[in-house]
């Protein structure tokens, strides 16, 4: 019968699905591989620990796998205790399948464990060690920790996303309603019903939108969710301090100019975004060129790449952070800055490819960009900013990321 896994194929996956064990001298990092296969904080859908085969450089410099094989009673020895502590130091248990493949001898063995992603968020506990969340990041097996355990807990619905949770110690006289009102007008929600009955934990603005509030379990104390804060508070930033913007403009291309216009931008966040928009679009300004009869006038920034890059960094910003939002105008580019790596499972190479798939942080608060106008619908900015920065004839857009950030550069037209 023809085995139904190649290595070669495995070799040239994503090198978070595959993982390659040649003597197999930790079982319980086998164990905690697999349970970070199971967790998939990659969206991946598993992945393959392969016993017995070690990686060796190959011709064109990517490794290729080199069968050892087991010999029977070390295979045994392994494919048994692996799935005894599967179950019993994994929880939920997980049920790795397993696949024989033939060795590079008749009496050895390639010895597979297939783990599936999936629906829950597994523990797994090494020797004495407590219970911990693994996942996988690039080739190495981790604990999650802080941000990545927080996104592995909603994604897998263990833990609300931060902008559905409730706002500690804010109560509904927290809320402007002369701000939820004028949102309401603007998504043609108004008269249905009124701004005060929607300071409730029933009342719901759509289907996809939690109500505004939520009552703690034990007090039945009604409190604002973080999105009904950030949109519509009084002071947001009295609950959450890194709820504001900052604008710096340089006359120059670098910060080292004594002279710099600076806005600090505070209150509900549908207010900041108006703001911020206005002086944005300020740096659009034409450029004039007599000799181009085909286009004397060019402007330095598309408006609509400029407003579609401030609303990704408004709606996909970390704000459990306490860094603001950060706009820098200089004179050859402007600069986006949001707090927060990316999601996961979103990447640095697919952010500057375009080809990121729509992953929210903040889904809510997104869909109120969306229908406030402030930002496209699912998965279409990126696209936007790229377009419309190729039809005004200005360089493509620049990406980077790390742990704590995600930037946006815009630069200017050539004409500046």
């Amino acid at each position: 019968m023809t085995p139904r896994i190649d290595l070669r194929e495995l070799a040239r996956r994503e090198s978070e699905q595959t993982e390659w064990k040649e003597n197999v001298a930790d079982l319980d990092d086998v164990v905690a591989t697999l349970c970070a296969f199971a967790n998939d904080l990659q969206n991946l859908g598993g992945g393959y620990v392969v016993c017995g085969v070690r990686e060796a450089p190959g011709p064109d410099g990517f490794p290729v796998p080199v069968p050892l094989g087991l010999t029977p009673a070390r295979l045994r020895e392994v494919e048994g205790t692996v799935l005894t502590r599967c179950r019993e130091r994994v929880s939920p248990p997980i049920a790795p399948l397993v696949e024989e493949l033939p060795g590079p001898e008749p009496d050895r063995r390639i010895l597979v464990f297939v783990q599936p992603a999936t629906g829950s968020a597994h523990t797994v506990r090494r020797g004495s060690e407590g219970a911990k969340h693994t996942v996988r990041v690039g080739r190495s097996t981790i604990e999650a920790r802080n941000g990545l355990l927080r996104d592995l807990l909603v994604r897998k619905g263990a833990l609300e996303p931060w902008d559905r949770r409730p706002c500690a110690a804010a109560t509904t006289d927290d809320i402007d309603l002369l701000v939820l009102r004028e949102a309401l007008v603007r998504m043609g929600l108004q008269g249905r019903i009124g701004a005060e009955e929607y300071l409730s934990d029933v009342e719901q603005l759509h289907a996809l939108v939690p109500p505004l509030c939520a009552r703690e379990p034990l007090t039945g104390a009604l409190r604002p969710r973080h999105f009904a804060m950030l949109l519509f508070g009084r002071n947001p930033q009295r609950f959450i301090p890194g709820s504001f913007s900052y604008v710096s403009v340089y006359p120059g291309t670098d910060r080292s100019t004594d002279f710099a216009e600076r806005h600090e931008l505070t209150g509900p966040l549908m207010q900041q975004a108006e703001t911020l928009r206005r002086l944005v679009a300020e740096q659009a300004s034409l450029l004039m060129n007599k000799a181009d009869l085909d286009q004397p006038n060019s402007p330095r920034y598309p408006v609509r790449a400029l407003q579609e890059a401030l609303g990704n960094v408004l709606a996909h910003r970390d704000y459990s952070l306490h860094d603001p939002t950060r706009i820098t105008a200089f004179a050859d580019r402007i600069e986006f800055y949001s707090p927060g790596a990316l999601p996961a499972g979103s990447t640095l190479a697919g952010l500057r490819r375009g080809s990121l798939a729509p992953r929210w942080r903040n889904q809510t608060l997104a869909w109120f960009f969306m229908k406030l106008g402030l930002a496209q619908g699912e998965g279409q900015g990126l696209a936007t900013i790229r377009d419309q920065m190729r039809l005004a004839g200005c360089p493509p857009p620049r990406y980077g990321a790390d742990e704590v950030s995600v930037t946006c550069t815009l630069r200017a037209h050539a004409r500046r």
